[in-house]
């Protein structure tokens, strides 16, 4: 979807919790939008939105998004870093790998991990109903060399 439509999609759904859409929370929610900058915590949000309106407070980044994540728009993610960030809630399902030295976070989806979940949970006796991988790495130095067999 394009940034254009999911910015007015989320302005809307500002307007419908009965949040005033204010120049600063257009500004905040075309950042949101953008597809550049994957899970921004608020101070990346902030900085960036403060460099096109000065106006811009950082407590007026944190209820806009809080706003968003009621409505269900937006999903926080508190990864081990300790810092929330945030993605649109777009539905698609995946998962995320977090790079321990830059902070980085690579989405992926792996339909082999998703059957062994499946899979795992009905041996014990569950559906799962709702879940969330995350993965914490850093880039290896040198491939992995092929083993021998002896």
């Amino acid at each position: 979807m394009p940034a254009q439509d999911e910015t007015e999609q989320l302005l809307d759904l500002l307007k419908a919790s009965g949040a005033r859409i204010t120049k600063p929370r257009r500004v905040i929610v075309r950042i949101l939008a953008e597809k550049g900058d994957q899970h921004p915590d608020a101070m990346d949000i902030f900085r960036r939105a403060a460099k096109e309106d000065s106006r811009i407070s950082l407590p007026t980044v944190y209820r806009t998004l809080k706003v968003l994540e009621e409505q269900g728009a937006i999903q926080r993610h508190a990864f081990s870093d300790g810092r929330s960030r945030y993605e649109p809630a777009d539905g698609s399902h995946h998962d995320h790998l977090i790079d321990m030295d830059t902070g980085d976070v690579i989405e992926f989806h792996s339909e082999k991990i998703e059957r062994l979940q499946e899979e795992i949970a009905r041996e014990l006796g569950y559906e799962i109903v709702h879940h969330r991988l995350e993965l914490y790495g850093r880039k290896c130095k040198q491939p992995a060399a092929p083993r021998r067999r002896r």
